[in-house]
C-alpha cells in the first residue's frame, strides 16, 4: 500500500514537471526563429519588423541614430545593430522586443562581424579609419587598428586568426592578425572595395562598387585570382554599383546587389559566371536569404523598399515599404 502512494506521488510530480515545461515552451520558441525579418532604416533611426509568412510589415520601432548593419548572435536571440551616429553597436533583445545594451565600440561604426567563439566584435569606424575589437564579454573596446581611408567590410577568418577589413579610398583590402593586432599584408582590389563573401572555395569574394566587378581573393596565399564583372542588359558600367552578397545555403549560387542598376546579379560560385539578372527596386543594397533559400530579401535604398524574390522563378513578387534609405536586411526564420 505504502509503494502504492509513492508511485501515485511520483505521477503527480510527473506531471506538475509537464506541466511547467508546457507553460514555458512558448517562451523558448519565441526567443529565436521568430519567422520575422528585420530592416535597419538610416533616415528614420527605426528598425523595421517584417512578417516573413505575409510579407507585410508589422512593426517599426524607434532605435538609435542612423541604424546600419545588423548581424544576429550565435544563439540567435539578440539582433545586433550598428548605429553609426551613437558610435555604438546596439543589442535588440528579440524575445522581450527591447534594447537590452548599448556597446560602445568606437566613432561611427558601418559594418562588424563576431568572431567564430562568439567572444569578439569587429567593426569598421568610417570617420576614423580604424578597425575596432571589441570583447562581448568583457563589455569593452580591446585594441584598434589603423587602416585606409573610409572602412567598411569587415569578415572574420573561418578559424578566428585573422580580420579583413575594406578600405573604400584606398582601395585595399587590409589582413589583420589577431594575435599581433598589426596588418600583415594589404591587398590591392578594384575601385571602392564594400563588403565580403566567404565562399566553401577556399575563396573570400569582394565587391568592388565604382568598378562594376568582384575580385575574388584566394585565402591560402591572399592573391587575386580573378574578377567577375557585371553588365547588366542596357545599363551603363557606371550604373552598375555592386554592394551587399550573400551565399545559398547549398554554396552553389551568390546573389550580389548591383546599387544603381537596379538588379540582382545571380552567379554560379564554381564557374564565377554569372547566370542571370533579376530586377529589384532602386539602388539594390542590403540582401539576405531565407534559412530554406527560397526566398531573397534585397533592401533598396532610393525607392525606400524591399524586395521580396523567389529564387526559383528568380523574379520578385512583392515589394513592401520598409522606411527611409533601408540599409541592411536580417531574417529570424
Amino acid at each position: 500500500m505504502t509503494e502504492l502512494k509513492a508511485g501515485r506521488s511520483d505521477v503527480k510530480l510527473l506531471r506538475a514537471v509537464v506541466a511547467v515545461l508546457v507553460l514555458a515552451l512558448p517562451l523558448a520558441v519565441q526567443a529565436r526563429d521568430t519567422g520575422q525579418v528585420f530592416v535597419s532604416s538610416e533616415k528614420d533611426n527605426a528598425l523595421f519588423v517584417v512578417d516573413a509568412a505575409k510579407g507585410d510589415v508589422v512593426n517599426s520601432i524607434a532605435l538609435c541614430k542612423r541604424p546600419r548593419h545588423m548581424q544576429l548572435t550565435p544563439d540567435r536571440k539578440q539582433l545586433l545593430v550598428a548605429c553609426s551616429d551613437e558610435g555604438r553597436v546596439v543589442v535588440w533583445d528579440i524575445a522581450q522586443k527591447k534594447i537590452a545594451e548599448k556597446l560602445d565600440v568606437g566613432n561611427s561604426p558601418e559594418m562588424f562581424d563576431i568572431s567564430p567563439d562568439g567572444r569578439t566584435l569587429y567593426a569598421s569606424n568610417e570617420e576614423d579609419g580604424t578597425l575596432s575589437a571589441y570583447d562581448l564579454q568583457a563589455r569593452k573596446k580591446t585594441f584598434e587598428v589603423k587602416v585606409g581611408s573610409e572602412p567598411e567590410g569587415v569578415k572574420v577568418s573561418a578559424d578566428g586568426k585573422l580580420v579583413y577589413v575594406t578600405s573604400e579610398v584606398a582601395s585595399l583590402v587590409h589582413v589583420i592578425d589577431v594575435a599581433s593586432r598589426k596588418i600583415v599584408k594589404n591587398i590591392s582590389v578594384g575601385q571602392r572595395p564594400r563588403r565580403f563573401l566567404l565562399t566553401g572555395a577556399g575563396e573570400l569574394w569582394v565587391t568592388n562598387e565604382l568598378g562594376a566587378s568582384i575580385s575574388v581573393i584566394r585565402l591560402s596565399d591572399h592573391s587575386v585570382q580573378g574578377t567577375i564583372d557585371f553588365k547588366p542588359p542596357g545599363m551603363r558600367t557606371e550604373d552598375v554599383t555592386p554592394v551587399g552578397m550573400v551565399l545559398s545555403p547549398d554554396g552553389k549560387t551568390a546573389y550580389v546587389g548591383l546599387g544603381k542598376a537596379n538588379h540582382v546579379a545571380v552567379v554560379d560560385v564554381t564557374s564565377r559566371q554569372v547566370r542571370s539578372y533579376i530586377l529589384s527596386g532602386k539602388r539594390a543594397w542590403g540582401l539576405a536569404l531565407s534559412r530554406n533559400g527560397q526566398t531573397l530579401y534585397v533592401t533598396n535604398g532610393l525607392s525606400d523598399d524591399l524586395s521580396l524574390i523567389d529564387t526559383a522563378k528568380m523574379k520578385a513578387f512583392k515589394t513592401v515599404k520598409a522606411g527611409r534609405v533601408p540599409h541592411s536586411v536580417v531574417v529570424d526564420d
